[in-house]
């Protein structure tokens, strides 16, 4: 029992990036931090992990040989996981949020802000390194940048799509909202595809645990008797 609730706290320090937590967080002031980063809870996650492994070893086996497995189980466990986390990346801003965002930039446009005031607060609904990159392009264009210049990012950047098309739009007078709604359909509709890859995935892999539990009875209850049967009637006649 120790080891599970070991194991369950370890699951609740563990870093998430989903959605739900992702609207909770956004519940706190910008200023506060709601708690520890990804960065603190890793080590306490892998310790978590150990020793949750260690001790459902021990009371599993019991005796001299669950303690002499306990420890190297467990630390096995700590390191593993402790690797695992590391190779975890930061989460990239979420599609749907950017969506937001570019149909904010696209509202402000149409109701006349300017591009630099219209940008700041399409960066304030998208969070991350995007908001970051939002917010310089919107100081460039208020201190009258070039916007070849002021829209300048890099080509794995989110932003990347609609800052070409935002530099098009300058020399070609095209409608920059036009551009920002049309990004906003694109990436929902990306995101409704990959939500629907998901889920036909998903229902690949379950059939894999539904296998591993039918297919044994079916051969125990189904083949194996009507195998014997009919090994003991040709056994019986020769």
């Amino acid at each position: 029992m120790t080891s599970l609730l070991l194991l369950a706290a370890a699951l609740v320090i563990a870093p998430s990036s989903s959605p739900g937590r992702s609207r909770l967080l956004l519940l706190y002031p910008p200023d506060t931090p709601p708690g520890p980063t990804p960065q603190t809870r890793r080590p306490l996650l892998a310790a978590g992990c150990g020793l949750a492994i260690a001790l459902l070893t021990a009371s599993t086996l019991g005796g001299i040989t669950g303690a002499v497995l306990a420890l190297p189980l467990g630390l096995g466990a700590a390191v593993l996981s402790r690797r695992l986390l590391a190779r975890s990346t930061a989460p990239a801003v979420s599609p749907l949020r950017l969506a937001g965002g570019w149909d904010l930039l696209a509202a402000c446009l149409r109701a006349g802000l300017p591009v630099a005031p219209a940008v700041r607060a399409a960066a304030a609904r998208v969070a991350g390194p995007t908001a970051d990159e939002l917010r310089t392009i919107a100081d460039r264009l208020a201190l009258g940048a070039d916007p070849k210049e002021a829209w300048q990012v890099a080509d794995s950047s989110p932003v990347h799509k609609l800052a070409r098309a935002a530099r098009r739009s300058a020399r070609s007078g095209a409608s920059l909202a036009a551009v920002a709604e049309a990004a906003a359909a694109e990436i929902r509709a990306s995101a409704l595809d990959l939500v629907t890859a998901r889920g036909q995935r998903a229902g690949v892999l379950i059939t894999g645990p539904l296998g591993l539990c039918f297919l044994p009875a079916f051969l125990s209850l189904g083949v194996v008797p009507v195998v014997i049967g009919l090994a003991t009637g040709l056994s019986t006649q020769w």
